[in-house]
């Protein structure tokens, strides 16, 4: 019986302690399908998930899920340090339990009451390891604790730091394409004098931000669970308004912009369906389509409108750009169904009441005095 208790003690401390360096350390994804991180995961976000779902207000629902991604971290790191103390704790005993308890004789209890504070390396000095082999054992808990605790909170900034890279861009994205982010609105705010050189070089800085945040998020999936800060604002939802623009450029543009597109869209495509693999994500259509047959007349008026393209010929766009959807917009949709992540629309129609919003009042003529002296009168 000590023998067997022995052996799976330390195969939970190789299993853990493995798992900890596939999970922040090694700069890969692992696709080995049983994984101690992937089970917590996959249990912790279901009930989560269950519960979130219950929620009807939509910022009290966002508000509750915000806490789920740096929380699930902190309590990953607590079930690491658990099962670390509990596997040494096994291994203790299993050597016979030779530990100078006062007052009692040394039990499961005694061994892993000394496995925490030795992991811990508290040093209290209450118990006493007796043998040469239980020193030992105490020896390589306190180094294994010292030095498992010492590199998780050193990776803790390379972890907040790939978000904060992440949001940044997702944040000046509200500038460009309204909250939350449309395609349309895009096109609409770069205007036709500035489709050809600005976009494009906007393009390109999102074709590295998507390989960055690939290569973040792809060896850190946990990273996806961490919500911006808007309501209205997602990596999900960046990802489907560069891609819809892509689409549209691709399918009805031309020249520089398109070419820049196209790069954009398979950088951006690629990194979509890698993190939709890594979830195992049943990938199809929405139900509800997100740019149904009869919006498709809006679309083609939008390019021409923008300086996309010309007002001919546009069918042959109609077909490429449903093409070009399918490609993306399944994993886009199976990312944002497990994640809670709402898909923003096309935002083909022209918004109401623009001339109310910040973007509206900011690119607005001057008023005149008067109208100026009592806004700011009130």
């Amino acid at each position: 019986m000590h023998i067997l208790i022995g052996i799976l003690g330390f195969a939970l401390l190789l299993s853990i302690l493995w798992d900890a360096f596939e999970t922040v350390i090694l700069p890969r994804h692992v696709r080995r399908s049983f994984r101690i991180a992937r089970l917590f995961y996959r249990n912790a976000w279901r009930i989560c998930y269950h519960t979130a779902i219950r929620i009807r207000n939509p910022k009290r629902r966002e508000g509750y899920l915000s806490y789920f991604g740096p929380l699930s971290l902190l309590l990953l790191i607590g079930f690491w340090a658990l099962g670390l103390v509990l596997a040494f704790a096994m291994v203790q005993w299993a050597a016979g339990s030779a530990l100078s308890s006062p007052g009692s004789l040394s039990t499961f209890r005694t061994d892993l009451y000394f496995s925490g504070t030795t992991f811990f390396t508290l040093g209290l000095g209450d118990i006493v390891p007796q043998t040469s082999v239980a020193r030992v054992l105490s020896v390589v808990e306190a180094g294994t604790g010292f030095g498992f605790l010492a590199l998780i909170i050193a990776y803790l900034p390379t972890l907040y730091g790939a978000f904060s890279q992440r949001e940044t861009s997702i944040s000046l994205l509200d500038a460009r394409a309204g909250s939350p982010p449309t395609a349309s609105e895009l096109l609409r705010r770069h205007g036709a004098e500035r489709i050809q050189n600005g976009l494009a070089h906007y393009l390109r800085d999102w074709e590295t931000w998507s390989a960055q945040l690939m290569e973040t998020h792809v060896t850190y999936p946990f990273l996806c669970f961490f919500r911006s800060q808007h309501d209205n604002q997602s990596w999900v939802a960046a990802f489907a308004a560069i891609l819809d623009t892509c689409a549209l450029l691709i399918a009805y543009g031309e020249g520089e912009t398109k070419w820049q597109a196209q790069l954009t869209f398979a950088i951006c495509r690629h990194a979509v369906a890698d993190l939709a693999q890594i979830f195992y994500i049943e990938s199809h259509m929405p139900l509800m389509s997100r740019l149904p047959p009869e919006d498709i007349p809006k679309v083609r008026r939008l390019v021409v409108d923008c300086g996309v393209a010309a007002a001919a010929d546009l069918e042959l766009g109609d077909a490429k750009l449903m093409e070009l959807r399918l490609l993306y917009e399944p994993y886009l949709n199976g990312l944002s169904r497990l994640l809670l992540m709402t898909l923003p629309p096309w935002g083909v129609d022209t918004p109401a009441h623009q001339e109310n919003t910040v973007w509206g009042r900011i690119t607005s003529r001057a008023t005149s005095p008067r109208k100026t002296e009592e806004v700011d009168h009130f």
